[in-house]
C-alpha cells in the first residue's frame, strides 16, 4: 500500500505539496525512513521516539492518581460543606453512572477526577498538536513525539478549576514561545510546559494561584501546605490540615498531577532504569533542597513562618518531587556534562528553598527555580568543557 500511495507525493505528483502532512501523520504511527543518527539531546542508541514514550510511561503514575486525588478532595469538600447537589455536567455524568460522592469510593473518586483531568488533557493535546503539525508543514519536517511529553506534563502542573481557554492559551505560549521560534524539539532551551505554566501564572494569577482554585467545588476554598506554611501560624497550621503520610501519598491540594511523591518515585525508578532521566541531576537537586531547607530551619526566624518547615516536609509538599523527577531532568533544557548535571542540580535544588523560605510572594518555588537553571544549563556546560579541556593541555603540555 505504501509503494502505491508515495508516488503521489513525489516530484511532479498529483499531491507533492501535501506530502510534508502525509510525512507528519505516517511517523506518528511508524518509525520515520530517515532517522537521525545523533540528535542533540539524545546520548544514547535509544531513539527518540521510544524514549519519550518511556517518559510518558513513567507519568502514567502520576496521571492515575491526578484523576483520583482531584476526585478525592472535591468529594471530602462536598461533604464538609453539606451539600446534597451539585451542579454541571459533570453531576449529570456521575448521576448517569451511579456514582455517588463518596471520599472512600475509588472508582468515584477516579471518575470524577477524570471528568476534570481529561479536558485539560484533551484541550492541551489538541491545541499544542496542532501547532506542532502546523510548524511540522511550515518547515517541512516530521512531527516528532515530543509533544506527548510536554501535553502530558502541563495538564498535571495545573489546578483541576483551570478555565479551558487557558489551558489553550498556556500551551500556545509554551510550544511557540517555549519552543518553535527558536527551532523546534532539541533547539529550545526553556522547558516548554513549564513555560506555558509561567506564563499562566503570571497572566492569570487568579485562576492558578490562592486558596479557592485547587478544590473542584464552587465555593470552596482551602489552603496548599505551602500555603499554610507561609501563614502566621507557620507549621502548627500545617500540621493541624495535613499528616507527612498524606503529603507524601499525594492526599493533599495541589496541582493535579503533582502531589504523589509516591508516584514520582515510581516515575524516578522508570527513567533511571532505562537511562532516560539523569540521577546525578536528580540526587543533586535533592541535596541542595535539604543543605539551604537545613539552614534556614537551624538558624530560625521570629519573623518568617517558612523557617520552621523542617527539610523533609520541603520534599513531599508542592511540586518538588514532580519537578525534580520530570522537569528538571528534561534532556534538552538541561546540563549535558556529567559534572556540569551536578551543578545544575544543586542550583535549582537550592533556588528552589531560597524562594520559597525568602520570597513571601511565591510559597511555591520549583517551577521558577528550574526555569532559572535552564537558563544557566549552557554556560555550566560550557565552563566544565573549558576546564577538561584545560586539564588535557596541561597533562600533555
Amino acid at each position: 500500500m505504501i509503494d502505491r500511495v508515495e508516488p503521489l507525493f513525489e516530484e511532479g505528483g498529483k499531491l507533492h505539496k501535501l506530502y510534508p502532512l502525509y510525512e507528519a501523520i505516517d511517523t506518528f504511527l511508524y518509525t520515520p525512513r530517515s532517522v537521525a543518527p545523533n540528535p542533540v539531546h539524545v546520548r544514547d542508541a535509544i531513539d527518540y521516539k521510544r524514549m519519550m514514550m518511556t517518559v510518558v510511561v513513567a507519568l502514567l503514575p502520576c496521571v492515575v492518581m491526578a484523576m483520583y486525588n482531584t476526585g478525592y478532595q472535591a468529594h471530602l469538600a462536598i461533604q464538609q460543606m453539606g451539600l446534597e447537589q451539585v451542579d454541571g455536567w459533570r453531576a449529570e455524568v456521575m448521576q448517569y453512572l451511579g456514582l455517588a460522592y463518596d471520599p472512600s469510593s475509588v472508582l468515584a473518586n477516579t471518575v470524577h477526577g477524570a471528568l476534570y483531568f481529561l479536558p485539560v488533557y484533551i484541550v492541551c493535546m489538541a491545541v499544542g498538536g496542532a501547532w506542532e503539525v502546523l510548524f511540522a508543514l511550515v518547515r517541512g519536517h516530521e512531527v516528532n513525539e515530543g509533544f506527548f511529553v510536554t501535553g502530558l506534563l502541563f495538564p498535571l502542573t495545573l489546578p483541576a478549576t483551570i478555565p479551558l481557554w487557558q489551558v489553550a492559551l498556556g500551551i500556545s505560549f509554551g510550544v511557540v514561545i517555549g519552543k518553535e521560534i527558536f527551532g523546534g524539539t532539541g533547539y529550545n532551551f526553556l522547558n516548554p510546559a513549564l513555560t506555558a505554566r509561567t506564563f499562566l501564572y503570571f497572566a492569570y494569577p487568579a485562576e492558578i494561584s490562592g486558596d479557592a482554585v485547587w478544590t473542584a467545588v464552587d465555593g470552596f476554598s482551602g489552603a496548599t501546605a505551602l500555603g499554610l506554611a507561609s501563614s502566621p501560624a507557620g507549621m502548627d497550621a500545617v500540621m493541624q490540615s495535613v499528616t507527612f503520610s498524606d503529603a507524601f501519598w499525594g492526599f493533599i491540594q495541589g496541582s493535579m498531577g503533582e502531589t504523589s511523591v509516591a508516584a514520582c518515585i515510581i516515575g524516578a525508578v522508570i527513567l533511571i532504569a532505562t537511562g532516560i532521566g539523569s540521577w546525578r541531576i536528580m540526587l543533586s537537586m535533592l541535596l541542595g533542597a535539604l543543605a539551604v531547607a537545613g539552614m534556614f530551619f537551624a538558624a530560625g526566624s521570629e519573623t518568617n513562618p517558612m523557617f520552621q518547615m523542617p527539610p523533609h516536609w520541603h520534599l513531599v509538599v508542592g511540586g518538588f518531587a514532580f519537578g525534580l523527577v520530570f522537569m528538571a531532568t528534561d534532556p534538552v533544557s538541561a546540563a549535558m556534562t556529567h559534572t556540569g548535571q551536578w551543578f545544575y542540580g544543586v542550583l535549582i535544588g537550592a533556588m528552589t528553598i531560597l524562594i520559597r523560605v525568602i520570597n513571601p510572594g511565591f510559597p511555591e518555588g520549583v517551577m521558577l527555580a528550574i526555569l532559572f537553571g535552564n537558563t544557566f544549563a549552557p554556560l555550566i556546560d560550557f565552563y566544565v568543557v573549558r576546564a577538561n579541556i584545560r586539564r588535557r593541555q596541561l597533562r600533555h603540555a
